[in-house]
């Protein structure tokens, strides 16, 4: 694959995953409706079905940007880039699919009521695991996002400020109102600034030699 197409994706999908993740959450008909969240799913199944999707690809999308932030990793804390850089791709992709699980809340509240849709929709989650097989190692994922950011920063690709505003956008933006509004500028802003950092690179530079040894690359 060309070095260009690699950069351009990679740095195009990070700018690309915090819009997606924003939508989906401004989409959300159970975040929208505060107090009122009870039963939304049901309520809604239409807006829960964009919802979900945008998520799913906001998600989706974060997987060409990781793999471009470890490709970058290559003069300072490489074998940690690194580590982090694989943590990361295994947590996003567990978010990925838990999106699935917002079509069977809607679709079991409009079928079946709140009450009892939501008590099947939790013992699917329950005997699939959720919790452990995949809602911790996607916060992990996130722990990942976080380090595999900082060395970046530590290798001078990005500024030190982007990698805790792009977590902490993440995680604050099902927060809502403050939360998704102060977290979707957190997460563009973190995201943004890296992926348009990627978008800028010459070739030569996206292609330039990692460092012989891990640690500081030598300089001509």
């Amino acid at each position: 694959m060309p070095h260009k197409f690699r950069r351009l994706l990679a740095g195009a999908c990070l700018v690309a995953a915090p819009l997606f993740y924003v939508a989906g959450l401004l989409a959300d008909p159970a975040l929208r409706a505060g107090d009122a969240a009870d039963g939304a799913y049901g309520r809604h199944p239409g807006q829960v079905s964009v919802s979900a999707a945008l998520l799913h690809w906001s998600w989706v999308l974060l997987v060409p940007g990781i793999i471009g932030m470890i490709h970058l990793v290559r003069r300072r804390a490489v074998l940690f880039g690194h580590i982090a850089g694989v943590v990361a791709l295994l947590g996003v992709v567990n978010f990925s699919a838990l999106m699935l699980g917002d079509f069977f809340y809607a679709r079991l509240e409009a079928d079946l009521g709140t009450a009892e849709g939501d008590r099947l929709a939790d013992a699917a989650f329950a005997a699939a695991g959720a919790l452990w097989g995949f809602q911790v190692p996607g916060f992990l994922g996130l722990l990942g996002v976080l380090l595999l950011g900082f060395s970046l920063a530590y290798d001078r690709q990005v500024p030190w400020w982007a990698p805790p505003a792009m977590v902490a956008g993440m995680l604050a933006g099902p927060v809502y109102p403050v939360g998704m509004i102060a977290g979707s500028l957190l997460y563009i802003a973190g995201a943004g600034v890296i992926g348009v950092r990627m978008l800028r690179m010459s070739d030569a530079q996206w292609a330039q030699a990692p460092a012989v040894s891990g640690n500081v690359a030598a300089t001509e």
